[in-house]
């Protein structure tokens, strides 16, 4: 199974990107579905996270601007990131956990600069 991430680019500090994230194949018993970032030199982070019952948790720096959702009927899970900022600026990464195995995209570029 893989994840294909897509949406990324480059776009003006303020401005918004949706990321989404498709996998390969239909995954049944999906229990965590998540965004992390990762900037060099530093450690892969949690963006925001989507649990089975439906809560969500979100990075501090980007509370009230980052929406996680997802499609049940498609098993796609999406990133909404509104007035994006300098501090963004990484490569996004999905997440999907099942039973006890990992799945992780590939990586997408987002870069936030005027």
């Amino acid at each position: 199974v893989q994840l294909q991430a897509s949406g990324g680019g480059l776009v003006q500090p303020g401005g918004c990107l949706r990321l989404s994230c498709v996998p390969s194949q239909r995954l049944s018993g999906i229990s965590n579905r998540a965004w992390y970032r990762q900037v060099p030199g530093r450690e892969r982070e949690l963006v925001a996270k989507m649990i089975v019952n439906g809560d969500i948790t979100y990075a501090e720096s980007v509370q009230g601007r980052f929406t996680i959702s997802r499609n049940v009927a498609t098993n796609t899970h999406y990133l909404q990131m509104n007035d994006l900022t300098v501090e963004d600026s990484g490569v996004y990464y999905c997440f999907v956990r099942r039973g006890i195995v990992n799945y992780w995209g590939q990586g997408t570029q987002v870069t936030v600069s005027s």
